[in-house]
């Protein structure tokens, strides 16, 4: 059962989504076909990546999830009148084509996550990451998800201008013998588990141009415009590196169509949002002053320990559970 949460700025609350097994095999060939996914639910339609600050995009998007115990599956419906597509080499930067990706952050605590790329060729781009870039890290491309199955079909003529295509679907299986190795204890989800994933749709205005396609050019740069990001849970800027704000997905062994489970809300989702708030003030106080602030106003309980180089905030939240986050973004829980 899909739990819709009504959708406010990224902060209020990230979007959420129910997992269930799978009753039938999925082939992954790209087609959605209903003996394979008819009953599993529709996630909401993508929004602008800095939510109600934006319009609604141009070209609706959205995804279905499902797992077994081999893999976890994605697959998406991309409403485009354009398909196009230029990058055919493994590992290139797919966002430079219209593309797709999928963000996910087994352990929630913004740390050690993986990225996925892909566009209407089929054409992927995998890596992880050990932490956001905003705190240092360099994307690991050499990381590749071995046993990774994916597709995608197309509902028109791709690279053809002369047409108006309908869309573009596709079809992921990632292995779960490659997941488990940032999540906890290193296995799959256990039955009501929440991993932090997000979906982000990359969108490039384009014009024809002797039966294909070209990238529309701003006059005033002579650059392509800056692409539209169309995304499930709002990032509330342009940024998707930020996992704290991506969506929760709760796996449930409940078989698809055979009954529902109850989505548990994350009842400390608002302290979280106010610990990286005091992360983002530490570290703009930082490159103001070269050292870190010893006392937060915060309208929690909070905690603060300050080095040279270093800080440690916390406070308890609602669950009991009590909630740190260091000069790293990290955030976790004792």
């Amino acid at each position: 059962m899909l739990t819709v949460i009504a959708l406010g700025k990224a902060q209020d609350q990230a979007r959420s989504y129910m997992c269930c097994k799978t009753s039938n095999p999925i082939n992954i060939d790209g087609v959605l076909s209903d003996s394979e996914w008819g009953d599993i639910n529709w996630s909401e339609y993508f929004v602008d990546i800095e939510g109600d600050k934006k319009p609604l995009p141009a070209y609706k998007t959205n995804v279905k999830m499902a797992w077994d115990e081999d893999y976890f599956y994605v697959a998406a419906e991309l409403e485009e009148p354009h398909v196009w597509a230029k990058l055919k080499q493994r590992d290139t930067v797919i966002f430079y084509d219209n593309d797709f990706e999928v963000f996910i952050d087994p352990q929630g605590d913004n740390h050690r996550y993986y990225e996925f790329e892909m566009n209407a060729f089929n054409t992927i781009w995998d890596l992880m990451l050990a932490k956001p870039y905003r705190d240092g890290a360099p994307a690991i491309n050499a990381w590749d998800i071995k046993g990774l199955k994916s597709a995608t079909a197309i509902y028109g003529t791709i690279n053809d201008s002369s047409d108006k295509d309908e869309k573009w679907t596709l079809e992921i299986a990632f292995p779960w013998e490659v997941l488990k190795e940032c999540a906890p204890e290193q296995r799959k989800p256990k039955n009501g588990e929440q991993w932090r994933v997000n979906f982000s749709r990359v969108n490039w205005d384009v014009k024809a141009d002797q039966g294909t396609y070209l990238k529309c050019i701003d006059p005033e740069t002579g650059n392509p415009f800056p692409e539209h990001n169309w995304v499930w849970s709002p990032q509330g800027v342009i940024a998707m590196h930020q996992p704290e704000t991506w969506g929760y997905v709760q796996f449930s062994t409940t078989k698809s169509g055979e009954g529902s489970d109850v989505f548990k809300m994350d009842e400390d989702y608002s302290l979280k949002m106010e610990l990286i708030r005091l992360y983002n003030k530490q570290k703009q106080y930082y490159k103001d002053k070269a050292c870190f602030e010893k006392e937060l106003k915060s309208p929690f309980a909070i905690q603060v320990e300050v080095t040279k180089k270093q800080f440690l905030i916390y406070a308890k939240g609602k669950s009991g559970k009590t909630w740190y986050i260091d000069h790293e973004s990290k955030i976790w829980s004792e």
